[in-house]
């Protein structure tokens, strides 16, 4: 059995991290497409997302929803995200309805 250096593990973590950054180039904070892509909403609420949806593909509707159902544990960082959105595209993103 042949072991891994340490210095290659440290590379496949750096490259998974890398990954996982790139998978919050498509970070839901709401259910629109567009907000997937904003680069605002994705450094606003990348932390909201790996607190309270870890666990969800950040590219699916389940990701919108667990944002939008975590909605009021929202970090003030992540909230003003949204309300930057909100104001640049007329959307709503954080109401109760």
């Amino acid at each position: 059995m042949r072991l891994v250096p340490e210095r290659t593990l440290h590379a496949y973590r750096r490259r998974s991290l890398a990954a996982a950054a790139l998978a919050l180039v498509t970070l839901a904070a709401g259910p629109a497409y567009a907000q997937r892509e904003d680069q605002g909403l994705q450094l606003g609420c990348a932390n909201d997302y790996f607190r309270l949806c870890a666990g969800v593909d950040p590219n699916s509707q389940d990701a919108d929803k667990c944002m939008m159902r975590n909605r009021k544990r929202l970090s003030p960082e992540c909230r003003s995200a949204i309300g930057d959105y909100d104001k640049r595209t007329g959307s709503k993103s954080l109401s109760d309805d």
